[in-house]
């Protein structure tokens, strides 16, 4: 584990795991503590206090959550502000299945896992959404042969699902905290799409748009705090784009066959294109205080 002194990131004296780290997230920790879920190639979930705890014996949580590697997670009640529902973190693993957990109890809250007549696909992309009040909160999952799924938490059930073609490689809201507005998805083959998932029609779905980038798979998309219809693209070619979205004129129109609501999907502008490595990014962030700071890595061993 790495901490910043002097201005410069240095290896601080801590115990190894046994297994390396694979992800993590502070989604589900208040503002004011240290504590970061993180997720590793043995399947173990554990939660620790950076602050405080040093060695293994000192985390917060550990649980056994997925056989073999833990390939994504996401946490949310903790940095939201607005307190909406309990703080809960969600894991994808390499054995298919999403995991959602409360650090309160032992034992995974809910479990969602393939049929036991079929082989599991990898989970690699996870998001917490749709969390506008006390009772509300779905997670959406992205799995390697396409699929993307939307799991409503408080009902218990698969709200909607659709096939990418590609494997996914990332999902985000545009904000978690609100009633689900829009999202983006991003596939391997250099595409990524951006659902409306306001209106919902009972055969079609969402609405969405595609978009071809980067000449290469798409690994990330994080959108802009301070206006979420801007958001960035990582991709495998080292590259990261701006985009904004634009709301069509009307956003909600009538099925051709049924007449019912259903969703019209805008259109994405670039506004910015720049290759800063000859490695792909393999991770970014904005920062939530100063609009368009943001800090990123690649995989040539450089955070910018």
């Amino acid at each position: 584990m790495y901490e910043l002194r002097e201005g410069k990131l240095v290896l601080a004296s801590q115990d190894e795991r046994p297994q390396g780290i694979k992800c993590a997230t502070f989604g589900a920790s208040r503002v004011a503590e240290r504590h970061v879920a993180m997720g590793d190639y043995g399947g173990m979930l554990t939660i620790s206090d950076l602050e405080y705890g040093k060695q293994q014996k000192d985390n917060l949580f550990s649980s056994q959550a997925h056989e073999g590697i833990i390939n994504t997670i996401d946490g949310i009640g903790g940095t939201q502000g607005l307190g909406n529902g309990a703080p809960e973190i969600v894991t994808g693993g390499r054995d298919g299945c999403v995991r959602v957990w409360d650090p309160r109890v032992p034992e995974a809250v809910v479990s969602m896992e393939p049929d036991k007549n079929q082989s599991g696909r990898d989970c690699w992309a996870v998001a917490f959404g749709n969390t506008y009040n006390q009772e509300e909160r779905c997670v959406c999952a992205g799995f390697d042969n396409g699929d993307v799924k939307i799991f409503d938490l408080r009902t218990n059930s698969i709200r909607w699902q659709e096939n990418c073609n590609n494997a996914v490689t990332s999902i985000q809201f545009d904000r978690p905290d609100i009633e689900m507005n829009k999202m983006v998805v991003t596939t391997l083959e250099s595409k990524f799409r951006v659902y409306d998932v306001r209106t919902q029609h009972a055969e079609d779905g969402f609405a969405h748009t595609g978009e071809l980038a980067h000449r290469s798979t798409v690994w990330i998309s994080k959108h802009l705090p301070q206006n979420r219809d801007i958001f960035m693209t990582g991709g495998g070619n080292g590259g990261f784009n701006i985009y904004k979205y634009h709301y069509p004129t009307k956003r909600v129109g009538r099925h051709a066959e049924d007449g019912s609501p259903i969703g019209v999907a805008g259109s994405v502008e670039l506004l910015n294109s720049r290759i800063i490595s000859s490695q792909p990014l393999s991770s970014f962030d904005w920062s939530p205080d100063r609009e368009g700071l943001c800090c990123m890595s690649c995989l040539d061993q450089s955070l910018r």
